[in-house]
């Protein structure tokens, strides 16, 4: 058995999947994009310049993306979120930078952070990026 995690991207984010897994993988290492299907003309749930299915992974862990200009009452939320475990604090830095900048959101600010407050390690932050995707960063202990 296996899982992925599958973003869907629908309403004001149709048509941006393709931009978001490109600035994914340019922004974490050992990142590729696998694979990429768009609908064919005609085809129902959208247009040839949507994505379908597509594959890619971030340092190595494997997501699945969609695309559909049907009319979904729902979209990304920030109660289901990527979490990252960071490996230096520079890294959590550039990383919480680049996501929340250019339209994304800070939810909690990496500054405001102590162990006490959350527990997962010497620095924490929340953010959404500018595709509507959250973010939990994490440098641990």
């Amino acid at each position: 058995m296996k899982t992925t995690t599958f973003l869907t991207f629908v309403g004001e984010q149709c048509g941006k999947a393709e931009e978001a897994i490109n600035f994914y993988t340019s922004i974490f290492p050992n990142s590729e994009i696998k694979s990429i299907t768009r609908y064919q003309k005609g085809e129902p749930g959208g247009t040839p310049a949507l994505i379908k299915y597509g594959v890619f992974t971030l340092n190595g862990t494997e997501y699945m993306v969609s695309e559909s200009n049907y009319n979904h009452n729902w979209s990304f939320t920030p109660g289901v979120s990527i979490f990252v475990d960071c490996d230096s604090e520079n890294e959590i830095l550039t990383l919480f930078e680049k996501l929340s900048s250019n339209g994304g959101k800070i939810m909690i600010p990496l500054d405001n952070y102590t162990s006490e407050n959350y527990g997962f390690g010497k620095k924490f932050g929340w953010c959404e990026d500018k595709f509507g995707i959250s973010w939990q960063l994490n440098l641990p202990e």
